[in-house]
């Protein structure tokens, strides 16, 4: 794979991201608070919102890798980046006419949720090809680290803004992290795209990625393991608003600051990622890392008080450390292993399954809290995130120092090739 050269490629691609992610956290505060103090959403709604959020991975999840390799890989961000900003601007715009709904919200995470697809499977495809391959795991750790630092701030800058100037204000912001993000990326060289005299079906390309990483013994077991993680991340985007607001009756603004607190376990996982499987190696630190997660989640929902408030902000931290660990260590590894030509459609593979468990996590937890409370379901979620590391200690993964330890006998498991 050709590596792009010029001075700047890669700082521009991360600040485009950046600006991209403050955007977004602001907005994770203001949309969740829109719907609830704005529409009086239910704990239902807010479970439906998440999970049209998340949506699209299990509609264009498959084909999104295919799309992408036949698309020039800035287009398709700048263009995701476009339609993302158009559809979270129409809610203030709503607003201020009077006809913002529950029903707007949801067509709104649903826009944003399919340009997000694309956009995601284009972004890290890209990285690849401006950065070389001996600097990809320390390039995922910063872009890792960097958006644990804007998952921190964002959330408190929007809980402030959202109590000083209204949910819904604040929501341009989001809007216009996306516009600034977009002119970022079409500053960057664009990529070629080689076409063949004749693509082979959708269909049987989707195939060949869907193979490759199913019958991985690497790939399989770790989408697995972030698919469990994933369905509690769904559950906690839908419920933890609820939690903090009708259980424990936190103000915007204390929200907006626990929220964030899952910032500071991301960045310190990022920050500590390369030293921590370079100690251990980047199998036993996948096993350690589920583990931490699994009892990060287990806490979040335990205290009454300023001790839940306490128990909420330690369990957040524990539980992103481990993900985002989980998360570094395993991207890196599909970007290195996977061959480039089936590198998008091994990502769109990855996160079809595991980004499309978030809308299912989000629905059950939404349904599970309008009954049995958001502690309850909070503690269910937690038992569900023990999957992880079974995933891991059932696969050939807990044998290993390292992932690239292992070695496949034979060609690549991929039945046959293609066109």
């Amino acid at each position: 794979m050709a590596v792009v050269q010029g001075a700047g490629v890669f700082w521009r691609w991360w600040a485009a991201g950046t600006t991209s992610s403050v955007g977004s956290a602001v907005g994770a505060v203001a949309l969740p608070l829109t719907a609830l103090t704005v529409l009086d959403a239910s704990a239902f709604e807010m479970g439906l919102i998440t999970a049209a959020s998340f949506a699209a991975w299990l509609v264009i999840g498959l084909p999104a890798g295919v799309i992408v390799q036949r698309l020039p890989l800035r287009g398709a961000q700048v263009g995701a980046d476009l339609a993302r900003a158009g559809a979270i601007a129409s809610v203030p715009l709503a607003w201020w006419w009077g006809w913002l709904s529950v029903a707007q919200l949801v067509v709104v995470a649903l826009v944003v949720g399919f340009a997000t697809v694309l956009f995601d499977v284009a972004n890290a495809t890209f990285l690849p090809e401006i950065v070389a391959r001996e600097q990809l795991h320390a390039r995922n750790s910063l872009t890792s680290a960097t958006h644990a630092a804007t998952q921190l701030s964002g959330p408190s800058l929007g809980g402030l803004a959202a109590q000083a100037l209204g949910a819904v204000p604040t929501v341009l912001v989001d809007a216009a992290g996306y516009l600034v993000s977009a002119a970022l990326l079409r500053s960057l060289p664009a990529r070629r795209v080689d076409a063949p005299d004749r693509w082979p079906p959708v269909r049987e390309l989707i195939g060949e990625g869907w193979r490759y990483v199913t019958r991985h013994p690497v790939l399989g077991p770790t989408m697995w393991a972030a698919t469990a993680v994933n369905v509690v991340c769904g559950a906690q985007l839908a419920v933890y608003p609820l939690h903090l607001v009708r259980e424990l009756h936190a103000p915007a603004a204390l929200v907006g600051v626990l929220l964030a607190v899952e910032g500071v376990g991301s960045v310190l996982g990022a920050a500590l990622t390369p030293w921590i499987t370079g100690r251990w190696g980047t199998a036993r630190s996948l096993l350690v890392a589920c583990a931490v997660a699994v009892l990060g989640a287990a806490v979040v929902p335990l205290g009454v008080g300023w001790p839940a408030y306490l128990a909420f902000a330690a369990g957040n931290v524990a539980f992103a450390g481990g993900v985002v660990v989980l998360s570094v260590t395993t991207r890196t590894y599909r970007q290195t292993a996977s061959p480039p030509e089936l590198l998008s459609r091994v990502m769109a593979t990855v996160r079809f399954v595991s980004w499309g468990a978030i809308p299912v996590g989000g629905l059950v937890a939404g349904a599970l809290a309008g009954v049995v409370g958001t502690r309850v379901t909070l503690l269910l979620f937690a038992g569900a995130a023990a999957l992880a590391p079974l995933a891991l200690l059932l696969s050939p993964v807990r044998r290993l120092r390292d992932l690239t330890d292992l070695r496949v006998d034979g060609p690549p498991p991929v039945p046959a090739p293609v066109g």
